[in-house]
């Protein structure tokens, strides 16, 4: 069977579809069983509109699969998936001060930056994986609204279903379910809104997304200290925030002023996070320190704040990000970091 789909396969991608792929490039063949000389299969079309232009194609799959050695008998079905509600992201926030916390979250923690390029997405996305390979029910809502990197961190590109139309269910990836407006919208396209659609569509991910009960919800926020961190601070009300930074003068000076924003806004500092703390040659075993050494520890003590973690720079973190599989998935020095990190947020009762 198994080359007889391959050779199938082969034949298949030479059918293109109307807008564009192959019905195997684009995932549409269906309940394949060769038996006895006959072959069946279903080609589901995305939608009804897109399945009332694929009848030749059908037709053209149909003739394919009986050109092959020893094929007598073939049927190919044509279906539609139904096309889902739409759901309108980026409207004006409604119900003005009303609470958007979702019920059922046990804490909610933000982690925050002053300075964008510290990593503070990819801290993150391997603190909830972390979590959830600790046994906890975990959400990730990725807030950085203009520049969302969660789906690719996390391996998703499908888009998120809305049954009815105004409920949005989340995918999920690694044991975590993850909301991000990356899933949403064009990933081709800049996300162009000022700040009330900006905090309209906060409001609908926090709000109307169906997160059931969560032991932790994880919210990457978007550097600095803009609309998106006043909206979720005064009507989310985190439990904590953590504020990830680079052992560098400059990214520490921003930093200040996010745990200054959070203080203001009676919002809970976890801790601190130093990212890219060091680097350890593979080769040699030499411990560099390419941002400095010990900025973000120096800081965190003359705040009264603990040092929840010096994570180290290393090409696995990138790689394994990249590929859609965080790092602390695995078993490497990197994703012990955060598994300590993980079980220290749920021992002081964070997560």
């Amino acid at each position: 069977m198994n080359d007889f789909r391959s050779e199938l396969e082969a034949r298949l991608r030479h059918l293109e579809l109307p807008d564009g792929g192959d019905l195997i490039s684009r995932d549409m063949v269906r309940a394949l069983t060769e038996e006895a000389g006959e072959v069946r299969f279903v080609i589901e079309a995305p939608s009804p509109e897109m399945a009332r232009m694929m009848e030749p194609l059908r037709a053209a799959a149909e003739r394919a699969a009986l050109s092959l050695p020893g094929v007598v008998r073939a049927r190919v079905v044509l279906t539609a998936q139904a096309a889902p509600p739409v759901l309108k992201l980026g409207q004006h926030p409604k119900g003005g001060n009303a609470s958007i916390r979702p019920e059922g979250i046990g804490a909610l923690l933000a982690v925050a930056s002053g300075k964008g390029g510290v990593g503070k997405s990819t801290v993150a996305a391997n603190l909830a994986v972390a979590l959830a390979r600790q046994g906890r029910r975990v959400g990730l809502l990725d807030a950085d609204i203009h520049g969302p990197s969660q789906p690719r961190m996390m391996g998703l590109s499908a888009r998120p279903a809305s049954p009815d139309g105004t409920r949005i269910t989340p995918l999920e990836a690694h044991g975590v379910k993850v909301m991000s407006i990356g899933l949403m919208l064009d990933p081709a396209k800049a996300v162009i809104w000022r700040g009330p659609m900006l905090m309209g569509a906060l409001q609908q991910m926090l709000a109307q997304v169906d997160w059931g009960d969560l032991d932790a919800l994880i919210v990457d926020l978007p550097p600095g200290t803009g609309d998106v961190q006043l909206t979720l601070s005064q009507r989310a009300r985190p439990d904590g925030a953590i504020i990830v930074s680079t052992p560098q003068d400059v990214a520490l000076l921003d930093a200040r002023k996010a745990m200054d924003m959070f203080r203001t806004l009676e919002v809970p500092i976890l801790g601190m996070i130093e990212n890219m703390s060091f680097f350890t040659c593979p080769d040699c075993g030499h411990e560099a320190h390419v941002f400095g050494h010990g900025g973000v520890k120096h800081e965190a003590e003359g705040l009264g704040l603990p040092l929840l973690a010096a994570l180290p720079i290393d090409l696995e973190t990138r790689l394994a990000g990249d590929a859609g599989c965080p790092v602390a998935a695995g078993d490497s020095p990197a994703a012990r970091a955060y598994a300590e990190l993980a079980l220290r947020l749920i021992r002081e009762g964070h997560g």
